[in-house]
């Protein structure tokens, strides 16, 4: 079937692009590859028929440049940004705010490195729900650099991860993790908490530790962890400052703030009753339609979008 996205050609084409940069890890997350290269024949193919001989042959060769990023690790996102640099001819200014984020990096592990050692708290790191998928890619590498596991999904080599794929329910219960991070990719805090309810009404959530004890953290996924970019390293410094409760190591303008079981009591009611049994459901196992999403994309549990907004899974 067709994509989830297109692009305006005509539009692209009145800004005569030098360069185009796009991503090849996701067709669900944002624009896929193969769209954009087909795109960028079609502009070729009408500039030859719109023009004969040396004309036609500039034409073609005007076309504009593509270049597709597809990190897994957190040091193919800072190599990706050299890459880019130099496509545009800013290799100096790329080179500098690489090593300012690197000099950022080694300071983060260097704090994990001389802190007293952590009995490596297991973090649960989901990126969507109803089905529930784990991070994957960079993310588990995240959080084993600032002293955590992700047994959901561990990184490979202590590099990435495999790309997130759904789980069912009953991983979750028996991992019972230290620490829940919530962060769906492309939801705001407002979206997240919105979508919370099918989750936190169910009868597992108040079984957990990390939610019993205060250990539940949401985070804003539209900005954060689930785009390969400069800002995975504040989500670095971020998890450094949970983990090890120095929340002063945590960017002021981190978007995050920890969920206090309870406080969706109301919206959690009004589920139940929409749903009569849900709260002692008993999972069956990720939809097939997810677990097919998975496959066929994920960035790093951004393919969980691939399914349905909680609650609305089909089967």
């Amino acid at each position: 079937g067709d994509g989830l996205y297109y692009i305006f050609e005509d539009v692209l084409k009145s800004l005569a692009p030098d360069v185009i940069v796009t991503q090849s890890l996701c067709s669900v997350c944002s624009v896929d590859l193969k769209l954009v290269e087909k795109v960028v024949q079609d502009m070729q193919q009408h500039s030859s028929s719109a023009a004969n001989g040396a004309a036609a042959a500039a034409a073609v060769q005007a076309a504009p440049r593509i270049i597709s990023l597809n990190p897994f690790t957190l040091e193919e996102v800072l190599q990706d940004a050299l890459v880019v640099g130099e496509t545009l001819g800013l290799q100096s200014q790329a080179a500098a705010a690489v090593a300012a984020l690197r000099a950022r990096v080694d300071a983060a592990v260097s704090f994990v490195a001389r802190q007293p050692p952590l009995a490596a708290p297991v973090v649960a790191f989901l990126e969507w729900f109803e089905p529930l998928f784990p991070g994957g890619h960079w993310t588990p590498q995240l959080i084993h650099m600032a002293g955590g596991q992700h047994p959901l999904n561990p990184p490979r080599d202590g590099k990435g991860a495999a790309p997130s794929m759904a789980v069912w329910n009953d991983d979750l219960v028996a991992l019972d993790p230290d620490w829940i991070i919530i962060c769906p990719c492309g939801l705001d805090m407002a979206e997240t908490i919105k979508e919370l309810p099918p989750v936190t009404a169910s009868g597992w959530w108040p079984q957990l530790k990390a939610v019993q004890e205060g250990r539940v953290a949401i985070v804003d996924g539209n900005q954060m962890f689930n785009r390969p970019g400069p800002r995975l390293v504040d989500c670095l410094e971020f998890l450094v400052g949970l983990l090890h409760q120095q929340h002063d190591m945590i960017p002021v303008d981190f978007p995050w703030r920890f969920y206090k079981h309870g406080e969706l009591a109301a919206a959690e009611e009004k589920w139940l009753q929409e749903h009569p049994g849900w709260k002692t459901r008993v999972q069956e196992g990720p939809p097939k339609a997810a677990v097919a999403a998975a496959n066929a994309c994920c960035v790093t549990g951004s393919c969980g979008a691939a399914a349905a907004p909680a609650g609305e899974v089909q089967q």
